[in-house]
């Protein structure tokens, strides 16, 4: 049981303090490997995927074209997966200012639509991006001047979540975001980060090996060209900005999502596991990832082994304490949500645990064979609770 403890408490702690401790300390030992950026001006592929995206698909064509780019340089593809709104139309609308609308035939998922829209790119770089995530418009520049160095081959940029006052769960999700974005900034700077951002992340057309339908994109394609040998890159001045979730079971749902394709999508690439051929980069993917989707494990192991040793003394007893407190912090939090009342201090232990019950249910999904190709929008579901709804 001490074993059990120690081990559990120690992973928790290596997770979430010890692993950016541990990039800052190298970061300092070693220096940073700088990126050799010059204005660079190739000609790009925008890829824009959608589904149902009539509220905003709009509003993201005119921030595309409003992006500071030479125009006959930045092709704009929106990728329709068999949309059944009026997306089509409205993306039709824009054909004379060069947006491309591109439609699968059938509903297959992002990643197959990916796929395709890649194959008929023109550009040399292709961005990906959301339908509701909106750009800087230097994006493109501040992406592009990265691949002057030929040893890069992905470049993310950093996501910003808007209207996080309004929103408990996005003021969760900032906090976290925020977090995340600094250990990706300390991961650059050692060499290449772990993963990119599907709303914003670019690489060299010629680095994209076609996903399989359950590949989750900015996961796996990053790590199949840090695999072939170029570098992941963060670009912290390439923003940009994103409406955060209103509703924990949102939050909940995506995160399921994420683990379940990204566990598998690990195995997929599982050479980067092997130390002897990626030395520290394969440290950095099982910190950033594996241990911190493993978590909910650690977190039985604590209290499993802190019931164990309540008798042993005083510390055992202390820390179990702390425990109930915490876990009575986010039950509250859970109780506050479901009446539509917030509160920080409890809504905080209320995420961690929620994220982390979502983490397990992605695993076992993983397991399973059971994770998502494709998903409905938030709005979608409400739509269909709401139809569903007796009168």
């Amino acid at each position: 049981m001490n074993t059990l403890f120690w081990g559990a408490f120690a992973s928790l702690f290596y997770i979430y303090l010890g692993y950016p401790l541990l990039l800052w300390f190298v970061r300092a030992i070693k220096g940073v490997k700088p990126v050799q950026r010059a204005p660079f001006e190739p000609q790009v592929t925008l890829i824009i995927s959608a589904y149902n995206e009539a509220a905003t698909i709009r509003e993201k064509i005119e921030n595309s074209l409003a992006l500071q780019y030479p125009r006959d340089k930045l092709e704009i593809l929106v990728v329709s997966d068999a949309s059944s709104d009026e997306t089509d139309q409205i993306v039709s609308e824009y054909a004379q200012q060069g947006v491309t609308l591109v439609r699968m035939k059938e509903r297959r998922g992002k990643t197959i639509g990916l796929n395709h829209a890649v194959s008929i790119a023109k550009g040399t770089l292709v961005i990906f991006s959301d339908a509701n995530a909106f750009y800087d418009e230097n994006v493109v520049h501040r992406l592009a001047e990265n691949f002057a160095d030929p040893t890069v081959g992905y470049v993310t940029g950093a996501s910003l979540y808007v209207e996080t006052k309004s929103s408990f769960v996005g003021w969760c999700e900032d906090l976290y975001w925020n977090y995340d974005l600094k250990i990706k900034a300390l991961e650059s700077a050692l060499g290449s980060m772990v993963g990119a951002d599907g709303a914003l992340y670019a690489i060299r057309k010629t680095l994209y090996t076609p996903l399989q339908y359950n590949d989750i994109n900015d996961f796996v394609n990053p790590l199949q060209i840090i695999a072939l040998g170029f570098r992941g890159v963060f670009e912290p001045q390439a923003v940009c900005h994103e409406k955060t979730v209103s509703q924990f079971g949102e939050e909940y749902r995506r995160k399921v999502r994420i683990v379940s394709r990204s566990v598998r999508g690990m195995m997929r690439v599982s050479v980067l596991l092997n130390p002897f051929r990626f030395g520290f980069y394969t440290l950095q993917l099982i910190s950033h990832k594996l241990l911190r989707w493993l978590t909910p494990f650690f977190i039985v192991g604590a209290g499993v082994g802190n019931i164990a040793l309540w008798s042993q003394n005083l510390f055992y007893q202390i820390f179990g304490i702390l425990q109930v407190c915490f876990y009575l912090f986010a039950l509250t939090g859970w109780l506050l949500a479901k009446k539509g009342m917030r509160s920080k201090i409890f809504y905080l232990p209320y995420y961690f645990c929620l994220m982390n019950v979502a983490s397990l249910h992605g695993i076992w999904k993983s397991v399973r064979g059971s994770a998502p190709a494709t998903w409905e929008p938030e709005r979608e579901k409400k739509s269909a609770r709401e139809k569903r709804r007796p009168v």
